[in-house]
């Protein structure tokens, strides 16, 4: 089985998994998250690798990981991701790219990602859930960090903190690459009954 294979089956798996321990009807899930009920079908029957937007919104709907919705393994009480075994989110034809490499749901959603963007290159993201929280930590080069419209230059060796539940975006206007480690953690879902 390929790696792309695995993790559709995963998906398909603990998506249905979460959906069903939250209490949500496939209904439910689609009006919380914003997926149709027919790519939230197609998810769960593995017939379709969904974009990571689609992804996120259904982690962000059920308050789980990305990591928590594509894990294959159980995880054990000690995870070392080795270089390269990070999951690749994101990536843009100027060889921009995310990976995830942790998340944990014991205490609320956190992951862990890598981002690497070339000069010029960025990628935006949607407002997450109310008390959704980013830290981020510029390696190399110079992040421009966009929330809500206002734009914040962090330096190589610098770090930020934002609430990351306003539109924001991630850009390297620098002449070089800018590689940074972000942490998010997002606030545990409560089930309405839906």
């Amino acid at each position: 089985m390929s790696d792309l294979e695995e993790l559709t089956q995963a998906l398909a798996r603990n998506l249905k998994r979460w959906r069903t321990e939250r209490g949500f009807t496939l209904e439910g899930l689609a009006a919380r998250s914003g997926v149709s009920r027919g790519m939230i079908i197609q998810i769960e029957q593995a017939r379709t690798n969904p974009s990571v937007g689609t992804t996120v919104k259904l982690a962000d709907a059920l308050g789980v990981s990305i990591t928590t919705l594509l894990d294959h393994d159980h995880t054990p009480q000690v995870r070392v991701v080795l270089p390269g075994q990070g999951v690749r989110m994101w990536s843009s034809r100027a060889g921009s790219d995310a990976s995830m490499l942790l998340g944990d749901d014991r205490r609320g959603p956190v992951e862990m990602w890598t981002y690497r963007l070339e000069p010029g290159d960025g990628t935006a993201s949607d407002p997450h859930p109310a008390g959704t929280f980013e830290m981020l930590h510029v390696t190399e080069g110079e992040l421009t960090l966009e929330v809500d419209g206002e734009r914040y230059a962090v330096p190589a060796g610098g770090a930020v903190s934002f609430e990351a539940n306003l539109p924001h975006a991630y850009r390297n206007e620098g002449p070089g690459p800018m590689e940074m480690t972000m942490a998010v953690s997002i606030p545990p879902v409560r089930s309405s009954g839906a």
